[in-house]
């Protein structure tokens, strides 16, 4: 097996209880999880609401602190609160996808996906794709090729539809090489059919340049038709970590509503 690119080890989140108040409520968002995510694997993290998902990928990527417990992450090493350069070294090597994409509408694809490039060298002028630097401009039109968008280059965003915007934010999470892709909940604002795309440009992307993906969904069928393994989170714990062949529609089922 490859080589763990993220790792808890008994990772505990609580929130609350501060004060001197003695009935000061806590909630334990995550209680002693612990895993290992491989590099180039497609993982699902799955959940009812409050399930403790986005606590957990938050806090393996050094976004939130644990209360306890140990997190590895590309190369990292932190228990509690990481460095700014641990943070820094770690965010370099992201890509981040979220259901709200956060495109500026007015502009063009293009010059959304060369936002990517902000933060590094030379970074400032990738406000435009007009004064871009030739390396970023051409990685932006290469990423939208990949989530076959190559035609919307110049479209403005506002005009796409929502699953092509989606691809967009994809395609802007992958121009600087990330070696490791973050979705939360990346089709849900997206009906069935646009839902189903993005997903299969997602993955088909991820594995053409074996990346490691991690996303959050609560759709069983995402689930089940698209991660090497399923990570399934209640109540805070760990409820099961299974390859995709192992795990049912029924076994789902039983996550959420048993």
């Amino acid at each position: 097996m490859s080589a763990a690119l993220l790792t808890a080890e008994e990772l505990t989140k609580v929130y609350g209880g501060g004060g001197s108040a003695s009935n000061a409520r806590t909630v334990r968002a995550l209680d002693a999880v612990s895993l290992d995510i491989h590099e180039a694997e497609t993982v699902a993290l799955i959940g009812p609401n409050g399930a403790g998902k986005s606590t957990l990928l938050k806090s393996l990527v050094g976004l939130l602190p644990p209360s306890s417990g140990t997190v590895s992450a590309l190369g990292e090493r932190f228990s509690g609160e990481p460095s700014v350069a641990q943070r820094r070294a770690i965010r370099r090597q992201i890509g981040f996808v979220f259901q709200d994409h956060g495109l500026v509408g007015r502009l063009s694809a293009l010059t959304n996906v060369v936002h990517g490039w902000l933060g590094q060298p030379g970074g400032w002028r990738a406000v435009h794709q007009s004064t871009a630097p030739g390396e970023a401009r051409q990685r932006a039109l290469s990423a939208l090729a990949d989530v076959r968008l190559e035609d919307k280059a110049r479209a403005r965003v506002d005009d796409l539809s929502g699953g092509q915007a989606q691809r967009v934010a994809i395609a802007r999470a992958v121009m600087r090489k990330p070696r490791l892709l973050i979705a939360d909940e990346p089709a849900a604002a997206l009906d069935p059919a646009a839902g189903h795309e993005v997903m299969r440009r997602f993955v088909d992307l991820a594995n053409a340049r074996s990346l490691t993906l991690v996303f959050t969904s609560h759709d069983m069928e995402h689930a089940l038709a698209y991660a090497d393994r399923i990570v399934a989170l209640k109540g805070g714990k760990l409820a099961f970590d299974r390859k995709r062949s192992d795990v049912s529609p029924q076994t789902l089922r039983d996550l959420f509503h048993g």
